[in-house]
């Protein structure tokens, strides 16, 4: 087990870096959003009636940021498409966002080129490779991110490049306030918790430790709360390599709770991710649930987000939970940064 307060022992312990690429995510989202704002070329807006965002893994965050973002201002819908085929009604007068961070997905290139097939409004988000070139060739819209993260430690780059370039289509209104509310903000949790800031004051060591062995639990409210628990969920599946699940309020409450019967909850960790702008159903619902899970022998712990848009809400449970991830991780005794689950599945796919 790694101490957290040791600071020669987390880089140690971290020698791919996660930690510091956790640090720099406010200025990574600064970053990305002027990128996607300056992006070039990009398709006409008139006319859209969908948007289809696609993608896998860590790259397909981008399209659930856009979704909870961007569809309450919308007249549209807006689909994220984690799935190797293309929705039926996607054409012409749809804006279909490919998002692959290395540009080599197998899943989102074949949705690219059905894409191409079919008329689509295009902007490939990625690094590079195939995707890359493939968009570079055929003269579609692009945002080219930098290279050399993995795909879920380039979260901003993906999630905040996608919002950019809507923006400068003209497809949704201006979000410079709230990056600049976002950022700032998620400049603070760094600075509270981060590895200098010892476990008595830094609530995010605590909530690692908390955990311990158990497995985590996240719960979000639906929309903004709903991304930000699935992204708690991934993180401590790749960054501290245990299993977690995460769910939304209501929805939860018509199936989980049932689940969180007497002495079903040792072993579990649970996480409730609120913030301000909760439907005033789910904020009744929240305690309730809590104590449902608290009653069947759950650990429960809430995590508060920061900031009056959503933007800021979003970003500032992302930026806690991955450092609580990376954390536990650490705590753990874990390498953050290497998936060789997923990289032996690849490789056993590909053989197949």
């Amino acid at each position: 087990m790694t101490d957290l307060d040791d600071r020669a022992a987390l880089r140690a312990a971290d020698p791919g870096g996660m930690l510091d690429t956790v640090l720099g995510l406010p200025a990574q989202c600064r970053e990305a959003y002027a990128t996607g704002l300056a992006a070039d070329p990009l398709p006409e807006a008139d006319g859209i009636a969908s948007i289809a965002v696609c993608g896998m893994g860590g790259s397909a965050i981008a399209g659930d940021v856009v979704s909870a973002l961007a569809a309450p201002r919308l007249r549209m819908p807006v689909a994220v498409v984690r799935t190797p085929e293309l929705p039926e009604f996607c054409g012409p007068h749809t804006l279909l966002i490919a998002s692959s961070y290395s540009g080599d997905t197998s899943e989102t290139l074949g949705l690219f080129e059905e894409a191409v097939v079919r008329g689509c409004r295009i902007v490939a988000i990625t690094s590079g490779g195939t995707l890359g070139g493939r968009s570079l060739e055929l003269g579609v819209g692009r945002v080219i991110v930098p290279a050399g993260l993995m795909p879920r430690a380039a979260f901003g780059h993906l999630a905040l490049g996608a919002l950019g370039a809507l923006e400068r289509m003209g497809v949704v209104p201006s979000h410079a306030d709230d990056v600049d509310e976002a950022s700032g903000l998620m400049d603070s949790v760094v600075s509270g918790s981060g590895p200098d800031a010892p476990v008595s004051v830094n609530p995010a060591k605590a909530l690692a430790l908390a955990i311990g062995e158990r497995v985590p639990v996240v719960w979000g409210a639906d929309g903004v709360g709903s991304v930000a628990a699935t992204r708690w969920k991934t993180q401590f599946n790749e960054n501290a390599k245990v299993p977690a699940f995460a769910a939304a309020l209501p929805e939860l409450d018509h199936n989980e709770v049932v689940g969180w019967s007497a002495g079903r909850g040792e072993g579990f960790t649970l996480i409730a991710l609120r913030h301000t702008g909760e439907h005033g159903d789910v904020s009744t619902r929240f305690p309730l649930s809590e104590q449902i899970a608290r009653r069947s022998g759950a650990d429960v712990h809430e995590v508060r987000a920061l900031g009056h848009s959503d933007l800021a809400r979003l970003l500032t449970l992302v930026q806690i939970g991955d450092l609580v991830a990376t954390y536990l991780g650490l705590a753990r005794g874990v390498d953050p940064s290497p998936v060789e689950a997923i990289s032996s599945l690849k490789r056993a796919l590909a053989e197949t």
